[in-house]
């Protein structure tokens, strides 16, 4: 009898083979084999533009358009919007066979949508419904990209430094949050929120032309056999509900992301207005903050050794989620309102990284190659499409108690997300190599 995972119910688990076409494991360290290093780049360069826009785009509405709180809240919450769709995206993009492709369109029309707030400025015919149109389009083909990178990103790296490069790729991401602030906000101050946000849609282009020069041998996907979408769906739906990994780590996931888009949707308009901060003190306390980041990435690898996987995932979605109910602490001068704000952010910003890495290891091993982006989509579907319920939500409680006090609601609530884990499998893991690789859900047979 087994447990759903393909691992035997109280034995250990089943031996793993890899396919045929399964990426060869590198004899050196990921960071010095050139394909990887682009990929790598390629990453960075577009987390560092999307840093930028994270924290121009609500600028632009606050400081260029005059948006209340609870409107740039809604902007963020249609960034997310589209991500309710990713369970189809991912069956669509199941079924193609170049995912590299894929995330190099995505990056291209990503650019030409961004680069529209700049020139619809200079034109003067910037308008908010202008920023959500804009908001949507982003969101939908980042939802193409997150679908595709992880088939891709299996392509890339072997099994065995799934950590690794989930470390390497964190490490950047981190490191976007530390620079992408201040970059952002120094821009912002210099030459405009709108203007600034050509730096994303650079780094878009950038992150393109690396990826195309990434050579992968991406596997076929399986001969069309007739399977209905909806069939497929339901595939991908199925295999996540059951499984004993995947299922309570979405749940925890999905929680955390509702909180804390309550959070995230009124820092820039808390920092703003109610702390007075200029766009370039906020952007620097953020960056400052980001360092957290860095650190976390740096060390967690060595904390899921001493922890365990679990564990460290159980500490780090604490660490992520408490401090930001501090952030209204923040009082007295300019000077004492920005160490609060980064140090906030240095805390929640080392907390995600010991969760997030974990997290995503645990996902990209238990889900089989065959149906790996329609399970993603089902995962993000729900852990994503709640985000913007989280930032409506924001926007909508800080209307009826204050942006302070619904910041603290974000915080303290995320908390309660380790519910989920407590009792699950999850939190007993140790390593990663404690994970089978699942065979393919079984499909049934369809009647002549």
């Amino acid at each position: 009898m087994t447990d759903g995972t393909g691992v035997a119910a109280g034995g250990p688990p089943r031996e793993v083979h890899d396919p045929p076409d399964a990426p060869v494991p590198s004899r050196l360290p990921l960071w010095r084999t050139g394909r990887f290093v682009r990929a790598w780049g390629a990453q960075g360069v577009s987390e560092l533009g999307d840093r930028v826009s994270e924290l121009a785009l609500p600028l632009v509405a606050v400081t260029f358009l005059d948006a209340s709180a609870t409107e740039v809240a809604l902007l963020t919450a249609v960034v997310w919007l589209p991500n309710v769709l990713a369970l189809l995206v991912g069956s669509w993009v199941d079924r193609q066979h170049r995912k590299r492709r894929l995330l190099v369109l995505a990056d291209v029309v990503r650019a030409a949508v961004v680069v529209t707030v700049p020139v619809a400025a200079l034109l003067g015919v910037l308008g908010l419904a202008h920023l959500f149109a804009v908001a949507v389009l982003l969101g939908a083909w980042s939802t193409f990209f997150r679908s595709a990178w992880n088939p891709f990103f299996v392509a890339l790296v072997h099994r065995s430094q799934y950590v690794e490069a989930t470390s390497l790729f964190s490490a950047t991401r981190s490191g976007s949050f530390v620079a992408g602030p201040a970059v952002g906000g120094g821009l912002v101050q210099l030459l405009t929120a709108p203007v600034a946000l050509l730096v994303d849609g650079l780094s878009f282009l950038a992150s393109a032309l690396l990826l195309r020069t990434v050579d992968v041998t991406e596997p076929a996907p399986d001969p069309d056999d007739g399977t209905s979408l909806r069939r497929r769906l339901a595939e991908g739906v199925g295999f996540l509900l059951r499984d004993p990994y995947l299922a309570p780590l979405l749940r925890c996931v999905t929680w955390v992301n509702f909180f804390t888009m309550v959070v995230f949707s009124l820092t820039v308009v808390f920092a703003s207005r109610d702390l007075g901060l200029p766009a370039g003190t906020i952007g620097l306390a953020m960056g400052v903050g980001a360092v957290g980041g860095l650190v976390g990435a740096a060390v967690t690898s060595r904390t899921i050794t001493r922890l365990g996987v679990g564990r460290t995932l159980a500490v780090g979605a604490l660490l992520f989620t408490a401090p930001l109910a501090a952030m209204p602490l923040a009082q007295g001068g300019q000077l004492g309102k920005a160490v609060v704000l980064g140090a906030v952010e240095c805390v929640s910003a080392f907390g995600v990284m010991l969760f997030d890495i974990p997290a995503n290891a645990v996902k990209t091993v238990v889900i089989p190659d065959a149906v790996r982006a329609r399970v993603s989509g089902a995962f993000t579907t729900v852990n994503y499409g709640v985000r913007p319920l989280g930032a409506a939500s924001g926007g909508l409680l800080a209307g009826l108690v204050g942006t302070g006090p619904a910041i603290v609601v974000g915080g303290l609530g995320g908390v309660l997300c380790l519910v989920w884990i407590v009792r699950s499998p999850v939190l007993r893991l140790r390593t990663i190599e404690d994970l089978p690789v699942p065979a393919a859900p079984p499909r049934r047979l369809r009647r002549p």
